[in-house]
């Protein structure tokens, strides 16, 4: 299991999002923000991300890139990072694990709905139940802090 030290618990805990890169058709990174919620099961270190309600170019979750992408490459990467203009006080961390995609009535589905929700007000109002969620088994750490 990948394990987490004190200050990456807190950076994990303490900022609201973070980056997440998938790997195109062409071998080249995609990269978009994501909003995500941290579990544990069992050994795992588990990161949830919606696939909510804003405007999507498409209107099938199962069609958008980052979704197809995951679907063929499970592989991913999360990038959490903290900036300030005090660079004693910057923060990375990156969080290397496999992607699946976690269906409505899937095991886990409603869990990561409740975590995703404590967190973030704004998906109350959302229609998360009949959507699917990515879910990210974390495999390896690494990150720095000043």
């Amino acid at each position: 299991m990948a394990q987490l030290t004190d200050w990456q618990a807190e950076l994990l805990r303490s900022t609201r999002r973070a980056v997440l890169a998938t790997i195109r058709p062409d071998g080249r990174p995609r990269l978009v923000p994501i909003a995500y919620a941290v579990a544990h099961d069992a050994d795992t270190l588990l990161i949830y991300s919606p696939i909510d309600e804003k405007p999507k170019v498409v209107s099938d979750p199962h069609r958008l890139a980052r979704v197809r992408d995951i679907m063929a490459r499970p592989r991913v990467s999360l990038l959490v990072d903290r900036w300030a203009e005090d660079w004693a006080h910057l923060a990375w961390l990156r969080l290397d694990g496999r992607a699946q995609l976690l269906e409505p009535g899937a095991a886990g589905h409603a869990h990561a709905l409740a975590l995703l929700r404590e967190r973030y007000p704004q998906y109350a109002a959302q229609r998360l139940e009949e959507r699917p969620l990515l879910a990210i088994a974390v495999e390896a750490v690494a990150g720095w802090h000043g």
